[in-house]
């Protein structure tokens, strides 16, 4: 068994909440670069190269890439090997509010939905915590913009809704988004599982390479199509037009109901930002 602390979870915590708004991760950059060189149209093309420029600056200056620093999205994946020494909540929450300090970050959390009081500290984080086999503690800070998030969807789909139900889904999820998540967007698809776990897996998604396929070929068609249906929404960046509405569609699926077809779509911006260390 090996032990690990909850503080040394703590800083780690306080470095990748400032390390993930300063520095968008290389395989989102570089994907950004790749699509702004197939633009054709001009305003398009001057919208992707002012993100270039930006992701450029707030990586120099060291300042976050986008004033909506997020709320906190903290994953956990802990080792069979591990055990964790203290309180673990605590020790995240902790360490959000050193990080958001730190790096100057926003305060963008209230206590109380309705009551709308600000925490001020950027706390608390949104905990996701899963058992995996190994002995090591993977830690992942995702900050997730309210502009994205609030254009995000989940749909109760039955079977008989099938492949065609979910592409129309996404479709008019991304549709009627619009401009409003700073396109271009990246779509993380969950299927399957149960209402919560079909959003959970929407939002995993989201943490892989960008562009990367699902390792079932069926599933990596899916995720072709509905990246060029999209795109053929002509949107594009910032909602000006173009080519470029999405970055990359990627899907994550589980087991369902044999009555349900649970489909979430977790919206990202193109400041799809995340850090993750491995302690």
């Amino acid at each position: 068994m090996r032990i690990i602390k909850a503080a040394a979870v703590r800083d780690c915590v306080r470095r990748l909440c400032v390390e993930a708004n300063v520095n968008l991760p290389p395989d989102v950059c570089s994907r950004i670069r790749e699509c702004l060189a197939a633009e054709s149209w001009p305003v398009a093309r001057g919208v992707m190269e002012k993100i270039v420029e930006n992701f450029g600056l707030a990586r120099e200056m060291r300042i976050p890439v986008c004033q909506d620093t997020g709320i906190t999205c903290v994953f956990l994946d802990v080792g069979e090997g591990v055990y964790i020494e203290g309180d673990i909540r605590e020790a995240v929450n902790e360490g959000v509010r050193q990080g958001s300090g730190e790096g100057y970050l926003r305060s963008s959390m209230v206590a109380d939905p309705l009551r709308r009081v600000n925490t001020g500290d950027n706390t608390p984080a949104m905990l996701y915590i899963e058992s995996v086999s190994g002995g090591a503690l993977t830690v992942t800070v995702a900050p997730k913009g309210a502009g994205s998030e609030n254009m995000s969807r989940v749909k109760m789909l039955t079977p008989k809704d099938g492949r065609k139900g979910i592409v129309d889904f996404v479709l008019d999820t991304v549709l009627e988004a619009g401009p409003n998540p700073c396109p271009p967007v990246i779509a993380g698809i969950g299927i399957g599982g149960s209402f919560d776990k079909a959003a959970l897996l929407a939002k995993r998604a989201l943490l892989r390479p960008v562009p990367s396929s699902h390792p079932d070929p069926f599933y990596a068609g899916l995720e072709a199509e509905l990246l060029e249906k999209i795109n053929g929404l002509g949107i594009g960046p910032s909602g000006y037009g173009g080519k470029t509405t999405a970055l990359a569609v990627m899907i994550e699926t589980m087991a369902a109901h044999i009555a349900s077809l649970p489909c979430a779509v977790n919206i990202n911006c193109h400041a799809s930002r995340h850090a993750k260390e491995v302690l």
